[in-house]
């Protein structure tokens, strides 16, 4: 369907294609040159995985059989071949260990969700008890525990002058919380956010979201205590979207905890620069979300708390039954999300910003080169220093690896993040039938024959 394309996240060609790209070993007399790729920094079984993912997303038509037959699929085969790429674990030592392998590639941290939520009267595997249980904990052992550890490490790297320096490069561990996962009938609550016969209903449904963010609160206060250098956030609460309708709903429910939270730690005072602790999501192909952005800016000047925006092209395309409400072109959508970098970008070095912090969520690769390189562009200044460590770029776990490792190894990128999904086996199920549904073509544009190729092109590398 053309319409699919408009917000494709298939990136351009500043940014190498999957299985190709390559970073040049320096010149030894003697020494045949073999070229390094992201494949070279993936275990043999996240190889493997990716081999999978490469044959079945060949092509477009293959692609299709893949979802339509991925229900039908039994779990533990998925759970053999692909988990692993894509899915941090069933549990939060699991997800410890993600984090972990990703450190390994460069990749200092997370943001986790815990993949249950219930929408369209489906019904959830987990209570709402557990669902809040899991994700506050995934707050206190495990974003928590670590980040600290990663400051750690770099600390133990750098020398005493620039250990400050290097505790800021180190990006925040994000929790995202599903709205539709966090109370009985998200989606009636979430239509009728403004109608007072519900407001019972979602109040309950921004307290259960607030027993989250208070955690956050408290493990941010005591990881500033032990590292006061620290110019951004060490956990950050991130409100994701929904479908387009539920929308409203959403926005309303992170303003709340915006004006809430993300508050100066001096009452009064004006907030500024890593005092954002919530972070809220507008979907750039949305055509009403600059209209969005303006009136977020509006409400924060007015009630003295400051914003934190996670800007995504959208991932509904697929469900949204409105057309009218995205933009007619890719272009549209292209030129509209960059807008939203650069102008929050430069809002946050004003010497009034209204953002605190920002998270680049995007699989296109000049976006993120386009971020990275106005950040550089900002200068050394100590103003410059704080806006880079409260921008942070980010992609999900499995997607986007051959931008990952360019920007971290040709352009020394140290802001970026995955997104980690975790929880019970049938729900990751879901959410990886979601990823091949909702970010097909650009799952296909990452996989594919190249990545095949390149892929048995390492195994021969390692067997030889």
């Amino acid at each position: 369907m053309l319409q699919h394309r408009n917000i494709s996240n298939t990136t351009e060609k500043k940014i190498s294609t999957a299985g190709q790209p390559t970073i040049p070993p320096a010149s030894l007399p003697g020494v045949k040159s073999v070229e390094k790729t992201y494949l070279d920094t993936l275990t043999s079984g996240e190889l493997f995985g990716y081999l999978v993912i490469g044959m079945a997303t060949i092509n477009r038509p293959l692609l299709n059989l893949v979802i339509r037959l991925f229900p039908y699929t039994p779990l533990w085969i998925i759970r053999a071949l692909v988990y692993q790429n894509y899915c941090g674990g069933d549990n939060l030592p699991q997800v410890l260990k993600t984090g972990e392998r990703l450190a390994q590639r460069g990749i200092r941290n997370m943001m986790v969700s815990y993949t249950v939520e219930a929408c369209d009267g489906k019904q959830m595997s987990v209570s709402i008890e557990k669902i809040i249980e899991e994700t506050q904990r995934s707050v206190s052992e495990a974003l928590s525990p670590h980040t600290a550890a990663m400051i750690e490490e770099v600390i133990s790297q750098a020398e005493p002058a620039q250990v400050s320096k290097a505790i800021n490069e180190v990006p925040p561990g994000y929790v995202a919380l599903k709205p539709t996962g966090l109370i009985e009938g998200a989606a009636e609550v979430l239509l009728n956010y403004d109608n007072p016969k519900y407001a019972d209903r979602f109040n309950e449904l921004v307290k259960n979201c607030e027993s989250v963010c208070d955690i956050a609160v408290a493990e941010n206060q005591k990881l500033k205590e032990k590292y006061p250098a620290r110019d951004s956030p060490f956990v950050v609460i991130v409100v994701d979207a929904e479908r387009n309708d539920l929308q409203q709903g959403v926005y309303k429910l992170q303003r709340d905890l915006m004006a809430k939270y993300n508050r100066s730690s001096v009452p009064g005072a004006k907030p500024t620069l890593g005092d954002a602790c919530v972070v809220g999501t507008v979907q750039m192909y949305l055509k009403e979300s600059s209209s969005i952005l303006k009136l977020d800016d509006e409400l924060a000047r007015k009630g003295n708390y400051i914003l934190g925006w996670k800007l995504v092209r959208g991932a509904y395309i697929h469900s949204e039954p409105n057309r009218g409400v995205i933009h007619d072109t890719k272009k549209d959508t292209d030129v509209n999300y960059d807008a939203g970098i650069s102008q929050t970008i430069a809002n946050m070095n004003s010497g009034n910003p209204t953002v605190g912090h920002l998270v680049v969520a995007s699989h296109n690769g000049s976006t993120q080169l386009k971020a990275t390189t106005l950040l550089e562009q900002l200068g050394n200044g100590e103003n410059a220093q704080k806006v880079r460590s409260n921008v942070v770029l980010g992609q999900l776990l499995g997607m986007a690896d051959n931008i990952t490792y360019d920007l971290i190894k040709n352009h020394n990128t140290k802001n970026i993040i995955k997104y980690v999904p975790w929880g019970p086996p049938l729900e990751t199920k879901e959410y990886l039938l979601r990823r091949l549904e909702e970010n097909g073509d650009a799952v296909r544009a990452d996989s594919g024959w190249p990545l095949v190729k390149g892929i048995l092109g390492t195994f021969m590398k390692r067997a030889f």
